[in-house]
């Protein structure tokens, strides 16, 4: 933290690393080589958010949607969220990999890793990765457990593997949620970073830390 002098660090920082097709193209490759320049940035965050002292990250993996993609691109972004899960196995995280883990489109290599955490090394910071994620299946998910017992959905955030999301950060410049964690955004403050996930520099997170030192954090009170 000695680098950094912010009055207000967000615990759990929700990330949508998009643009990694767009990079591709614009580098002269296939779309579908894109995704596995996405993984050191990552990595790039995870030691940033450890070093400021941020306790939980979520990052998109893939969606159910993005299965309808063609099959070489789907193949391409599996193996990649397999490949950096492999990599953390050697780092110090906390894990859980959240998903529909029913599917066939879902890597059965990752799936020791949901249900539960799973620690690597000293579990420095929770990482919850969403792969062969849906807003639909997440949200019927939680619906259910409120049908079937007395909780409600707050309820549901506070007693949920995944804490609320306090800021959720977008690379690639669209202006969507696309259906991140619909129940633990809810209060998320959102920032846009124009560039695209594999052009990620350390200045585009603490950027958004700085604009979120001026955000009027009420929860709705």
């Amino acid at each position: 933290m000695a680098r950094y002098n912010f009055k207000r660090i967000p615990d759990h920082v929700g990330v949508i690393p998009d643009g990694n097709r767009r990079w591709a193209q614009k580098h002269g490759m296939e779309k579908e080589e894109g995704y596995s320049y996405g993984i050191e940035p990552g990595f790039r965050l995870y030691e940033l958010c450890i070093e400021l002292g941020i306790s939980e990250l979520t990052l998109y993996g893939f969606t159910q949607d993005n299965t309808k993609r063609p099959t070489v691109q789907r193949k391409a972004f599996q193996k990649a969220c397999v490949d950096a899960v492999e990599i953390l196995a050697g780092k110090d995280a906390d894990l859980l990999v959240v998903g529909n883990t029913q599917s066939n489109m879902f890597p059965k290599e990752l799936l020791p890793y949901t249900g539960e955490r799973v620690r690597f090394g000293k579990g420095l910071i929770k990482v919850n990765f969403l792969v062969n994620y849906s807003w639909q299946w997440d949200l019927h998910q939680a619906l259910s457990a409120v049908s079937s017992g007395n909780k409600n959905v707050t309820d549901l955030i506070g007693s949920s593997l995944i804490s609320r999301v306090d800021l959720m950060v977008r690379w690639g410049g669209r202006r969507r949620l696309s259906g991140f964690l619909p129940v633990q955004s809810i209060y998320s403050d959102f920032y846009i970073v124009e560039a695209l996930w594999p052009d990620f520099k350390e200045e585009h997170l603490l950027e958004a830390l700085g604009w979120y030192q001026e955000q009027d954090i009420t929860l709705g009170g």
